[in-house]
């Protein structure tokens, strides 16, 4: 029997099984859903980001596997980002993108940048 309380090994499985940490951060995000023919333009709210992806809150219905591109600025940063992504999961309405398509400047940017904001991940 594990002595942490269960929220407690939630969080530290968690970070046991993420290749890296997740750091709060607060910002706007425009989402473009790639549907048949068209696109879908969404409004979002940055709630966390990683090197290998981001959490944001979307009041609308996505589905596992959906593929965006999103746009977005991250905080004392002034060079507005376009980054691919595919959403891999959904917990109510925050839903957790991977990634696809971030250049290698942008990667180091987000390494140097990220260490200076809050860990997320450990609390869950």
């Amino acid at each position: 029997m594990s002595t942490l309380p269960g929220k407690a090994l939630k969080a530290a499985l968690n970070r046991l099984r993420r290749r890296y940490p997740r750091y709060r951060c607060e910002f706007p995000v425009a989402v473009s859903l790639f549907a048949g023919d068209g696109r879908q333009q969404l409004n979002a709210h940055c709630r966390d980001i990683s090197e290998a992806g981001i959490g944001v809150l979307i009041a609308a219905e996505l589905s596992p596997g959906d593929v965006a591109s999103l746009t977005f600025t991250l905080p004392g940063i002034t060079e507005a980002w376009e980054a691919r992504a595919v959403l891999r999961h959904r917990r109510g309405f925050h839903y957790g993108f991977e990634f696809l398509s971030l250049s290698s400047q942008q990667i180091k940017l987000l390494q140097g940048y990220l260490p200076s904001l809050e860990r997320s991940d450990c609390e869950e």
